[in-house]
C-alpha cells in the first residue's frame, strides 16, 4: 500500500513541475529585479527600531487602503503588478517582519485580487503569506473565494490551481475537511476540462485527495499531499523547511533527490 501511495505522490509531483517551473521563473525574474532593493531594506531593517517599522507599515497600509477603492481608469493590471512588487519587498524584508509581523499581506492581496483575479501566481503567495505567516487563514480563504468568483474552467488557463490553493487553506489551516474536499473536487473537475499539459494528472491527484478525505476526514495522507503542494510552490527556504517539517511530523519521509526535487513517502498509517 505504501508503495502505491508513494507512486501516487511521485505522479502528483511530476505534472506540477512544468506550471510550477513557469511560476518560479516568473517570480524569480521579478524577484531578481527587486533583490537589490530587498537587500537594502533588509540591511536597513537590522538597525531601524520596531517602532519606526510599525510607523512605516501603517503608512503603507493607508496607501493600500486608498488603492482598494481608487478607480482603475483602465490600469487595473498595472496596479496589481506594482502591488505585487511591493508585496515582494515587504515579504522579503525578513528582519523587519521579525520585528513586526506579516499582517499587511492581506492588504496587498486584497488590492491585487480585486484588480486582477486572473493573476494566478498570487493565490499561492496569498495563501503562504496570509495563512502560514500572518496566521489569518480565514482572511486568505475569503480573498481566494472572492477571486474565484471571477474565474471559470480554462478562464484563465490553469484556474483550477486557485481551487487547489483554497483547499489547502481549508484543510491545513482551518481544519475544514468537508470544505476542502469540495474545493479539491472542483479543482479535479476544472482540470479535466483543461487543455493545459499535465492537467489530467492534476485532475487525478486532486481526485485522490478527495478520495482520501471522503474515507477519512482526518487523513494524514491528504494533509501530506497538501503540504507537498506548499513545498512545491514555496517562495523561500523558510517555507520549504516549514513544509518539510510538517510533512515529517505527519509520519512521512522527505528525501531531496540529486536533481533538486523531493521524493515523499506516504505515512505508514493514514
Amino acid at each position: 500500500m505504501r508503495t502505491v501511495l508513494r507512486a501516487a505522490f511521485n505522479r502528483d509531483w511530476k505534472p506540477v513541475i512544468v506550471p510550477i517551473a513557469l511560476t518560479l521563473i516568473f517570480g524569480g525574474a521579478i524577484a531578481s529585479l527587486q533583490f537589490p532593493q530587498i537587500q537594502r531594506l533588509a540591511n536597513r531593517s537590522q538597525t531601524v527600531s520596531a517602532e519606526k517599522i510599525h510607523q512605516e507599515t501603517e503608512v503603507e497600509r493607508a496607501r493600500l487602503s486608498l488603492l482598494k477603492n481608487l478607480p482603475g481608469f483602465g490600469f487595473n493590471n498595472l496596479i496589481a503588478d506594482w502591488s505585487f512588487l511591493g508585496f515582494l519587498q515587504y515579504f522579503g524584508d525578513e528582519p523587519a517582519r521579525t520585528k513586526t509581523d506579516y499582517s499587511l499581506s492581506s492588504d496587498y492581496f486584497e488590492v491585487i485580487l480585486r484588480r486582477d483575479p486572473y493573476f494566478l501566481n498570487t493565490y499561492t503567495f496569498a495563501s503562504t503569506s496570509i495563512s502560514l505567516y500572518a496566521g489569518m487563514p480565514e482572511k486568505s480563504v475569503a480573498l481566494i473565494k472572492q477571486g474565484l468568483q471571477s474565474l471559470k474552467p480554462n478562464v484563465p488557463p490553469g484556474s483550477y490551481y486557485a481551487w487547489r490553493q483554497l483547499g489547502i487553506d481549508q484543510l491545513l489551516f482551518l481544519g475544514d475537511a468537508q470544505a476542502a474536499r469540495q474545493s479539491f473536487q472542483t479543482a479535479a473537475s476544472w482540470a479535466r476540462l483543461s487543455s493545459l499539459p499535465g492537467s489530467s494528472d492534476i485532475a487525478e491527484s486532486s481526485q485522490q485527495t478527495v478520495d482520501f478525505l471522503t474515507r477519512n476526514p482526518n487523513s494524514k495522507t491528504a494533509q501530506v499531499s497538501a503540504w507537498t503542494m506548499i513545498l512545491s510552490t514555496a517562495p523561500d527556504d523558510r517555507t520549504q523547511k516549514m513544509a518539510i517539517d510538517r510533512i515529517e511530523a505527519l509520519g512521512s519521509k522527505v528525501v531531496k533527490t540529486p536533481s533538486g526535487t523531493y521524493s515523499i513517502q506516504a505515512p505508514a498509517k493514514d
